[in-house]
């Protein structure tokens, strides 16, 4: 199984620097690869405000993209479409192209995104999108995973940065002491700011993402 993931950039064209907002994407990008290396081709710019990407496992993936989601800065934000199913390079004279319905999996996925967020659900960003002939495990997987990411992208869209900051520390498992030392905050500050924006939940679920006890 491979995992194809596109990215793109919300509100891309009311940016006010895109140059800046691409260098933040790409050190936020490097930052979680290099706290938590889960790719195996991490999120690379492709053309115009999208980016690509390759896990091996669709929990992997979901975590990854959780840390990005909670590392980035208010006002720079990622939609992803996830794909599951085969990827291949394609030869070409401008080097190697990447195909495969993975990545039309992962297109559908994104387009569903786009649709959610205008209607009922704006805080959607994150869906997947399986490639035809998936067994049954594999279709009860995915169905079960954007049930967990509508509530998980809910949640994460309603916390301030500081929250997100946080949340991002607590997940590598780091002590509420350090936090409140770098946020020059206290302890019991921390500790309300972690329970008020839900980040217990979240610890959970990436620990059962991982197979691993919270």
């Amino acid at each position: 199984m491979v995992i194809a993931v596109l990215a793109d950039i919300v509100g891309s064209r009311r940016l006010d620097d895109r140059t800046a907002a691409q260098r933040v994407l790409d050190d936020t990008i490097a930052g979680v690869e290099a706290d938590l290396p889960l790719a195996t081709q991490p999120l690379t710019p492709t053309v115009g405000d999208e980016q690509q990407g390759v896990y091996l496992d669709l929990g992997d993936a979901m975590v990854s993209l959780l840390m990005i989601q909670l590392r980035l800065p208010d006002g720079i934000a990622f939609r992803f479409g996830i794909g599951v199913g085969e990827v291949r390079p394609v030869e070409s004279v401008h080097g190697e192209l990447a195909d495969g319905p993975g990545w039309y999996a992962a297109r559908a996925a994104i387009e569903t995104v786009h649709a959610r967020e205008g209607r009922s659900v704006p805080r959607t960003r994150t869906w997947i999108v399986g490639a035809p002939r998936q067994d049954e495990v594999m279709e009860s997987t995915i169905a079960a995973s954007n049930a967990y990411l509508l509530v998980r992208d809910e949640l994460v869209g309603a916390m301030s940065e500081r929250e997100r900051r946080l949340t991002y520390g607590r997940l590598l498992g780091r002590s509420q002491q350090e936090l409140a030392a770098e946020e020059g905050i206290t302890q019991p500050s921390v500790s309300k700011s972690l329970r008020t924006a839900g980040t217990a939940a979240l610890i959970e679920g990436v620990a059962a993402l991982r197979g691993e006890r919270a």
